[in-house]
């Protein structure tokens, strides 16, 4: 590894990637930077950043340090004993064994942590098999599609192990794409979009300022469906408010019936610090939802689904995780699982909300800090001794622990 290129021992990497993405530990490359939408009331990513274009050769750069960062570590772990196998063993002696790369004095405190993160992201990678690759940021279809291809044939050739590409994209790109410029993007290698499709009412989508017609949603996500890239809906319950969710619930569920994409991943609204719905919010221009309103409103679009996708709460955002299945076999099961929650006693349904966020917390932040302690401390005291004011304690911290949720 040549100690004079500090870049060679960091890639760029965006700010998210999907939960599915992190469980399969795939590997991050940022093809573009930020997003070149960026106007959605419920979101504040990237807010404050500029949407900047990559070119090829960067992108081509970032897989040579990867791929130089995996062959690193695939040496140190036979010089280290381990046999070829990627171990969290390998990556401390390799952080231990060269500090002029990983040590105090070896960069910047950005620079050094950036290496860091991109060792690690190689690591997991590598011992998982090498399989999978996400591309960042925003909405990498925005990218020409003979540049994306020739991005995707590069990763394939310099990672022969790789089986799966995915990325995310706006309906309204595909839209705009020829049903042959997908294929080709799917024949280098493109396998998986993840699309926010948010909602399939007009109503909440222009609300909302998604920048995207119901009927876009439709025409971009058929496309990509009839290309052969998997498609991954996302869809935002909540989103409508008070004011909107009935129709929310129904339009979305139409749409996603006419898409009819491979998954259906659920990520219920949270309002954050930062995105510009919290104004309305505040000014009582945008009524959220109670999280039992919530549940039923989740209970109305799986029961209007006609379609075959497998849906799935995989996100912390949502209360209930174990609503999860393939259409049309397990609706009913999913069906179920909501009523079954439903028909708790309240106290019961208190309790269980209140620890299902707490596990969510504490499974990204490993404690609480004092305030949070004191929060859901009064709000166990509270449904214990059966106070009338049992449910606004319980909403309290609930709110509070989901500021820290990601």
């Amino acid at each position: 590894m040549n100690t004079e290129k500090p870049r060679q021992y960091s890639f760029e990497l965006g700010p998210i990637r999907p939960p599915s993405e992190g469980r399969d530990f795939s590997l991050l490359t940022r093809a573009t930077r930020n997003c070149p939408w960026n106007r959605c009331e419920f979101c504040s990513i990237y807010k404050d950043k500029k949407f900047e274009y990559r070119s090829v050769e960067e992108i081509k750069q970032d897989i040579d340090v990867a791929r130089a960062i995996s062959d690193e570590i695939r040496a140190s772990s036979w010089r280290l004993g381990y046999g070829g196998r990627v171990t969290d063993e390998v990556v401390v002696g390799i952080v231990q064994g060269t500090p002029e790369i990983y040590g105090t004095d070896s960069a910047e405190p950005e620079e050094r942590a950036a290496r860091v993160h991109c060792l690690v992201n190689v690591a997991n990678w590598l011992a998982s098999g090498a399989r999978t690759v996400f591309l960042q940021d925003a909405n990498t279809l925005i990218m020409r599609p003979p540049e994306l291809i020739e991005v995707l044939k590069y990763l394939k050739e310099t990672f022969p192990t790789i089986e799966r590409i995915t990325s995310y994209a706006r309906s309204k790109t595909a839209a705009q794409r020829s049903l042959e410029e997908l294929k080709a993007l799917h024949q280098a290698g493109l396998s998986r979009l993840h699309v926010g499709l948010e909602s399939g009412s007009d109503d909440v989508l222009a609300e909302m300022q998604k920048g995207v017609t119901a009927e876009e949603h439709v025409i971009g996500g058929r496309k990509i469906v009839e290309s052969g890239i998997s498609l991954s809906e996302y869809v935002m319950p909540g989103l409508g408010g008070r004011k909107w969710s009935e129709r929310h619930a129904r339009e979305t569920a139409r749409v996603l019936n006419q898409i009819d994409p491979a998954f259906v991943r659920l990520r219920s609204l949270i309002a954050r610090e930062g995105i510009p719905l919290q104004r309305k919010i505040e000014l009582g221009e945008f009524e959220l939802l109670t999280e039992d309103e919530v549940v039923d409103e989740i209970r109305l679009l799986i029961e209007n689904l006609s379609c075959d996708s497998y849906v799935v709460s995989d996100q912390m955002s949502n209360l209930l995780l174990e609503v999860e299945g393939q259409l049309p076999q397990d609706k009913q099961k999913m069906l179920d699982t909501i009523d079954g929650y439903r028909a708790m006693p309240p106290e019961k349904r208190l309790k269980f909300r209140l620890n299902r966020r707490l596990q969510s917390y504490l499974a990204v932040h490993g404690g609480l800090t004092q305030d949070l302690s004191e929060k859901v401390q009064e709000a166990v005291e509270s449904i214990k001794i059966g106070s009338p004011d049992a449910e606004v304690k319980v909403d309290q911290a609930i709110e509070a622990l989901k500021g820290g949720f990601m």
